[in-house]
């Protein structure tokens, strides 16, 4: 790792020590490798509040730079996690817990990728490397884990909302306490955030907003906003902020790898103070600043906060700052897994020496990935439409191949739902990759723009189910319910990866609003049979028959997505504990339409005992539709003593952990799907 010379050193903190120290800026060190010891940090150490950092001079801030962000490349390395935006921010985040006064003053992250060290120095250094593991600190902050936590995160572009609100709060309360939002430009690309800004200055609250500019989401950004923010900071120049608060033109100073000419060889032209969006919205602009300037960010931090109305400080950092691989790539870096012990590599070593390496199972955003390039090739009206989840949603290839075919529309999940359905009114056949958590945030434009329109878009649900360390606000365990609630919607839950390329591949064919709905991972190792194929729409399979024809007591096991191997695995224990007993698993496909057809046959067979599972919420989700129908609308269930009982995740949030331990807390696994169904047979 790279070593740097500075050193701790008593000193006043006034604006004239903050200009004179301005020189150390660039001391930050860069490091090679994720340490595998805890790292030596005694300045870290010693803050156990953000009141412990008032006493530290410029330098020892400097040098607390250091120490933090070798702390956290230490402690993600134990726990895995986001990565990337952490570093980046390590000294806006020491600034402002050194300007502002919190938890009075309230400070309000954006998605949250980037609060780690906001963890770190409100008290919770010690349990960092817990930070996504069960019963460990959240991934994100949480109102409920901290007092420094103000307001919880886990999606885009909220915090201007969330700030303003709480500003107007203080204010009719009388009470002088600052609100500080940090947005990423990623982020800053929703339409929620533009709508909070233009409220900001109709309501003139007083609110500080910090654009952190590193020119990235989780992929790079992209649009006009982005653009717009490439043009401020190669003009050269900076709004300054004056010591009586006041913006200034001047040339930004040099940094690295800049140029103040253009390609010609000539000098650019000088902007003007108005030549930005956020001044023509109304806000106090300043900027763009060097983010990694500790210095600098305290000097005009400490300015901007006494400003009243809407102020917005524009910084730019490098994401991944200070560990030269993420420097260089952002995206890869964006979030790591957790390190292997020294004794694992080894093992892990020998092992693979001895054995012959397996195929992996392909990922089902591969898997997808795969059906686009697949059906692109065969259809040429096929676009594809992502709202800023390229290489999570498996469609780098795709974007590569069919450039002018591919949509990435950033972070604005109601835009991309819209576009699809406006694209879809001219003759081709839009597909849209989204994650079933933010297909939430554009549920108007699905029911109104789509639906009700029957527009023939094709909505492919990402991360459905519980995703595990994330939590609950990236859980995708309501989709069924908000989607089969939806008039002329189709909805699919593929069992493993073959099943969700053919179900691709079907919701696609059909001539309306579909939606196939598949989990985070890898799947269980399914082979993809080509070429497509087109299954019955609303028809069900029957997985496995297990016992005697005769048994006096028939349990039928519907089984929705990939708890079809789940419910298997259950039935293939129950039998064996019970020698007069008929089991059959149905794997059901379709949440809508349900297979009425089948759920007749199998009561009219004698089925004495129904069961469904799925990982969805209980209320509203495919057990429901089964309940809905049997009670409204059959025949042989009203004729017919049938038990029944819905197996899903109970009406709570869950907490985060491994997929493995969610699912055992919701009872999912094979374990609790077994007691919950011996509960039913007694």
């Amino acid at each position: 790792m790279q070593q740097s010379s500075h050193s701790p050193q008593s000193r006043s903190t006034s604006t004239s020590a903050i200009d004179s120290a301005v020189h150390l800026s660039g001391l930050q060190q860069t490091y090679l490798t994720i340490p595998e010891a805890c790292p030596n940090t005694p300045l870290l150490d010693a803050i156990a509040s953000p009141a412990d950092l008032k006493s530290l001079s410029t330098e020892q801030l400097i040098c607390l730079v250091d120490e933090l962000r070798l702390f956290l490349l230490y402690s993600i390395g134990q726990s895995g996690g986001h990565f990337g935006a952490n570093l980046g921010v390590v000294e806006l985040t020491i600034a402002l817990h050194y300007l502002l006064d919190a938890p009075r003053d309230q400070i309000v992250w954006d998605v949250g990728h980037q609060a780690y060290g906001h963890k770190v120095l409100t008290g919770r250094r010690e349990q960092l490397a817990s930070i996504r593991a069960k019963a460990g600190l959240t991934a994100f902050p949480e109102r409920a884990e901290s007092i420094y936590d103000t307001f919880g995160v886990g999606h885009s572009s909220t915090s201007i909302s969330a700030g303003l609100g709480m500003s107007l709060a203080l204010r009719y309360q009388k009470r002088e306490q600052t609100v500080a939002c940090i947005i990423g430009d990623g982020a800053m690309s929703g339409g929620m955030a533009f709508e909070a800004m233009n409220d900001a200055v109709q309501q003139n609250a007083d609110l500080l907003v910090i654009l952190n500019d590193n020119d990235m989401s989780i992929s790079c950004s992209i649009g006009g906003f982005s653009r717009h923010l490439a043009t401020l900071w190669e003009s050269g120049y900076q709004v300054d902020i004056s010591e009586s608060g006041e913006p200034v033109l001047r040339a930004r100073p040099s940094m690295q790898g800049f140029d103040r000419r253009n390609r010609h060889g000539e000098l650019r032209a000088v902007p003007k103070i108005e030549d930005n969006l956020f001044k023509a919205i109304g806000f106090t602009y300043f900027g763009p600043f060097d983010g990694h300037n500790l210095p600098e960010l305290l000097r005009v931090l400490s300015l901007a906060k006494q400003i009243k109305g809407p102020v917005l400080i524009h910084i730019y950092t490098t994401k991944g700052k200070g560990f030269a691989p993420a420097e260089s790539d952002p995206v890869g870096f964006h979030a790591i897994s957790k390190l292997a012990a020294s004794s694992e590599k080894t093992a892990m070593s020998n092992d693979q020496s001895s054995k012959p390496a397996l195929k992996p199972t392909l990922k089902y955003s591969q898997v997808f990935g795969e059906f686009l390039c697949d059906k692109a090739a065969a259809d040429d009206k096929m676009l594809a439409i992502t709202p800023a989840m390229e290489e999570g949603s498996g469609m780098t290839d795709f974007a590569r191949q069919y450039p002018e075919r591919f949509f990435d529309v950033a972070i604005a999940e109601q835009h991309a739902v819209t576009l699809a359905a406006g694209m879809a009114t001219q003759g081709v056949k839009p597909v849209v990759a989204i994650y079933s958590t933010f297909l939430q945030r554009g549920y108007d434009q699905l029911i109104h723009d789509v639906a009700l329109q029957n527009l023939d878009v094709t909505f492919a649900i990402d991360r459905a189910g519980l995703v595990g360390e994330d939590g609950a606000t990236h859980a995708g365990i309501f989709d069924f319910a908000f989607l089969r609630c939806v008039p002329n919607m189709l909805i699919a839950a593929p069992k493993d990866e073959n099943e969700c390329y053919q179900l691709l591949n079907t919701c696609y064919e059909y001539q309306g609003c579909t939606a196939i709905r598949y989990p985070r991972g890898s799947g269980i190792g399914a082979v993809i049979e080509r070429p497509a194929q087109l299954y019955p729409i609303g028809k069900g399979v029957i997985e496995s028959v297990l016992g005697l024809e005769q048994a006096t007591t028939k349990l039928a096991v519907l089984a929705f997505g990939t708890l079809v191997d789940t419910a298997l695995k259950a039935a293939e224990q129950l039998i064996q504990s019970d020698n007069n007993l008929q089991i059959q698993v149905i794997n059901m496909r379709w949440v809508k339409p349900l297979d009425c057809e089948l759920l007749e046959e199998l009561i009219t067979q004698g089925v004495t005992h129904i069961a469904t599972v799925e990982e969805h919420v209980l209320m509203g989700g495919a057990g429901s539709a089964v309940n809905e129908y049997l009670l409204n609308s059959s025949t042989a269930f009203k004729t017919n003593r049938v038990a029944i009982t819905n197996i899903a995740i109970a009406d709570r949030f869950l907490e985060h952990g491994s997929p493995a331990e969610q699912w055992v807390d919701s009872g999912i696994d094979v374990a609790g799907v077994l007691k919950q169904l011996q509960a039913l047979l007694k």
